[in-house]
Formats: structure tokens, sequence, C-alpha cells
């Protein structure tokens, strides 16, 4: 026979959760996004976003945790769109030092958009560059362009930002003074694309004998995998010959020398990945200390002190 359970688990203490039926669930336990757990199965819920712990710690790999360990690495402000226009150098008379630079033009560049954290999971700024033509852009885009009161812009660009203070007004447009001279950028653009190239060209591969045998195989690559113990098999990730080139390089730590508001360029010190005519974007160095930005309240006071003077 069984033993008999105890009666006074209703009025003093309930066992463990797992013993009980999915009907006393709700009376031992609240669980939902506002107690600090994640119900919402669908990734299309807003509220998996809004992970607000009540006393419990935060899961390792939510949403809320992946935003807390970037604290320290996601730029305070946006960033901006350039096209790179070409190369060139700077000349110090006083020491006749000569340095190399890049010159990237800033074209009409405007707040198109927001990502939030309570609709998208993350902070962002769309950015929008150039013009285009709105018989060129499908209606839905035009739809997109129309809500944000701003013109159909020719490139499209996303700036993750640290929180709702990096979010800039719909429309504003930006310049290069958006920069100071002598800090430190992060340039993201498409490296050139070479095309088709062998594995002497790609991975720099010594090739085949030039004779003693070979026979018109003198620039292939030679064996792509070895038998018996390796599997008789080719390795992922095993270098071959394929597509050269056309993938985002990111230059870090680039110093801008110049800033031209009247032109829109900004002149950066060394060489950015990519031809003329790219798209680059440009955003504050994460490895450098963030640059101070004086703010406008700040312009006003001391133009404000100066009329007093006067």
């Amino acid at each position: 026979m069984a033993p008999k359970l105890p009666t006074t688990w209703g009025a003093i203490q309930l066992p463990p959760s797992f013993l009980l039926p999915d009907i006393l669930l709700p009376l031992t336990a609240k669980r939902g996004v506002k107690y600090g757990w994640t119900t919402a199965p669908a990734r299309g819920k807003p509220n998996r976003f809004n992970q607000k712990t009540a006393g419990l710690p935060v899961l390792e790999h939510s949403p809320a945790a992946a935003l807390k360990r970037k604290d320290f690495t996601l730029p305070l402000r946006t960033g901006a769109l350039a096209v790179k226009k070409g190369m060139t150098a700077l000349y110090d008379p006083e020491t006749g030092v000569r340095t190399p630079c890049t010159v990237l033009q800033v074209d009409r560049l405007q707040v198109v958009a927001h990502k939030t954290r309570a609709k998208h999971g993350y902070f962002a700024v769309q950015m929008g560059s150039g013009w285009k033509h709105p018989s060129n852009v499908t209606r839905p885009v035009l739809g997109h362009y129309a809500g944000a009161g701003v013109a159909p812009k020719r490139q499209l660009a996303e700036f993750r930002v640290k929180d709702e203070r990096g979010l800039l007004s719909v429309g504003q447009s930006v310049g290069p003074e958006w920069f100071l001279e002598g800090q430190f950028v992060d340039t993201r653009s498409n490296c050139r694309g070479m095309g088709f190239a062998g594995g002497m060209k790609r991975h720099g591969f010594k090739g085949q004998p030039a004779s003693h045998g070979n026979s018109k195989n003198h620039r292939t690559m030679g064996s792509s995998g070895p038998s018996q113990g390796a599997g008789s098999r080719v390795h992922p990730g095993k270098r071959m010959p394929g597509n050269m080139g056309g993938q985002q390089v990111t230059v870090q730590n680039v110093r801008v020398l110049k800033v031209d508001a009247e032109k829109g360029l900004i002149v950066v010190n060394g060489c950015v990945a990519g031809p003329k005519g790219c798209v680059v974007k440009v955003q504050d160095a994460i490895k450098k200390p963030w640059p101070v930005i004086p703010s406008v309240v700040e312009e006003i006071k001391d133009v404000l002190k100066e009329t007093a003077k006067a």
C-alpha cells in the first residue's frame, strides 16, 4: 500500500513544481517577461527583449546579457557614410614629413530611421547618403523615406550605438564636422574585388616544379587532401582557388587629419580599403578613448558670455 501523503502541503509548503500538475503551477511560480523569465517562443515578439529581472540573475545567453557585454565596445554616437575619392599626401613644411592620406567625401547625409531595444532588441541609427531619383526606388522604400521626411538616398547603412542617448532625430543632417581633427576612427568598406584567382595569387602557393616530369601543371595547387588517417577527404577550410577580394575590411585606429565642412571632405591618415568611389562607413574607434565633443549648451553659454561682455 502506498504511503499516505501529508495533508499540510497545501497550507504550509508545497512540493517541488515538477511534481505538481499544470493547474497548480500558477500558485507556486509566476513565469513571464516582467518576472524575469522569457516565455515568448516566437521571434517576432518584441517582449523577448524586455528582460527585467526581479531579483534573479541575468541569463548569460539572453539578449539583455549580450547588450551588457557590449557596453564598453559600442560607440556612444552614430557614424557617417562617405565616398572614397582617392589618396593624396600632406606635407609638413617645418619637418618636411610626407604623410599619405585618403580623402573621403560626405554627400547629403541624413538620419532615416531608428532601431530601439524595445522594438528591435538593440539601439542603432540608420543613415542615408547621396540622392536617388524616385522613379528608381520601389514604392515600399519610397514610403519608408516619406515617413522619415527625407529624399530617397543612394546608400543606406546602420550604425550601432550604446543607448538611446546616441539616437539623433530623424531627418537631422550630419556633416564632416561630426568628427574632430586629431581623433581616431574605424573605417569599414569592401575591398577591391579581383574575381576568380588561383592558389598562387590567392594564398601565395609556391606552385609545381618547372621540369622533371611536370606536364602542364606549373601553377596548380597539388594535392587537396591526404588519405587514410585524415579520412580520405578534403578538410573544411582547405585553401583552394576561388573568388578573391570583395569582402568587408575594417581598418582600425585611423587618425582624422583634416575636416573641410564647406566641401564635405574628411582626410584620414593612411589607406582605406576599396577602390575609388566605394562607400566607407566611418565611426569612432572602439579601441581609443571616446572623443570629447563640445556640447551645444556650452557653446551657447560661451556666446552669451561674450555678448554680455561686449
